[in-house]
C-alpha cells in the first residue's frame, strides 16, 4: 500500500540528509539504451580480448551482476571490466529516461534546507556526467557510486551509504534513503538508515515491504510534495 501524505511527513520530519539511489528514483539508466544491450557489449568485449566469459554469464542480462560475475571468476579482470562498464553507462545516460518527480524531490529537498547524496551502484563518473546534463549538479551534495574496480562496495553492502554520511558529517538517526529494490533497503539496515521503497512496477511494493522499507511509494513526486 502506498504512503499517505502523513505517513510521508512523518517519516521525513528528521531528515537532514537524503540518500537517493540513482537508476530508478532519478532516472532508468537503461531505458534508451537497455541493460541487456550493455551486457551484451560487455560479454563480446571479453571475446574480443581473447577472454572466455564466465559462467553463467551468457544469460546474465544485468550488467552490474555480469560485472560481479566476471569479478568472481577473473578478478584479473575486474579493472578492465568495469572500465568498459563504466563508458557503457555513460553513453546510456545521455538516452536516460528521466524519473517523472526526481528532479522534482532533489528541488524540493535542497529548498527545504535538507542535503542530499546519490549512493547508486552505477559509476559516479555516469552519475556525474547526468546531473550536469541535466542542471542538477548544484542540487547534490556528493555522488557515492561504486567504488572502481570494486563490486564489494555495491548494495546490500553500507559502505557507499556511510561514506555520504561521513562525507556530509551526518548520522543515520537524521538521514533517510530512498532505492527501489530489496538491496536498497538491505543496506539502509545495515548502515542504520530508514528506506522509502519506490514500487516503480508491479510487484515491488510488496518486495520492498518485506524487505524492512519504512513506507513504499508508487511516485517520487509524493516525496517530493511531502518535502516541501
Amino acid at each position: 500500500m502506498t504512503a499517505t501524505p502523513q505517513q510521508l511527513a512523518d517519516v521525513l520530519r528528521p531528515v537532514k540528509h537524503v540518500l537517493l539511489d540513482f537508476d530508478g528514483p532519478v532516472c532508468s539508466v537503461f531505458a534508451g539504451l537497455p541493460a541487456s544491450e550493455v551486457a551484451r557489449r560487455l560479454r563480446e568485449g571479453l571475446l574480443a580480448g581473447g577472454e572466455q566469459a564466465p559462467a553463467g554469464a551468457a544469460e546474465e542480462n544485468d550488467p552490474l551482476a555480469l560485472f560481479r560475475l566476471v569479478a568472481d571468476a577473473r578478478p584479473d579482470l575486474t579493472a578492465s571490466t568495469d572500465a568498459a562498464l563504466v563508458a557503457l553507462e555513460t553513453e546510456a545516460i545521455r538516452v536516460a529516461r528521466p524519473t517523472p518527480g526526481g528532479e522534482s524531490l532533489l528541488r524540493a529537498a535542497v529548498r527545504s534546507g535538507r542535503l542530499v547524496s546519490v549512493v547508486s551502484n552505477n559509476a559516479g563518473a555516469a552519475i556525474e556526467a547526468y546531473l550536469a546534463e541535466h542542471g542538477l549538479s548544484d542540487y547534490v551534495t556528493g555522488v557515492f557510486g561504486r567504488a572502481p574496480g570494486d563490486p564489494s562496495s555495491m548494495k546490500p553492502n553500507p559502505r557507499l551509504l556511510l561514506e555520504a554520511m561521513e562525507g556530509a558529517g551526518t548520522r543515520p538517526e537524521h538521514c533517510i534513503f530512498i532505492g527501489d529494490a530489496a538491496r536498497d533497503v538491505e543496506a539502509g539496515k545495515a548502515a542504520g538508515v530508514p528506506t522509502i521503497g519506490y514500487a516503480n512496477k508491479p510487484g515491488k511494493d510488496a518486495k520492498l515491504a518485506t524487505a524492512g522499507a519504512v513506507v513504499v511509494v508508487d511516485s517520487m513526486q509524493l516525496v517530493s510534495d511531502a518535502l516541501a
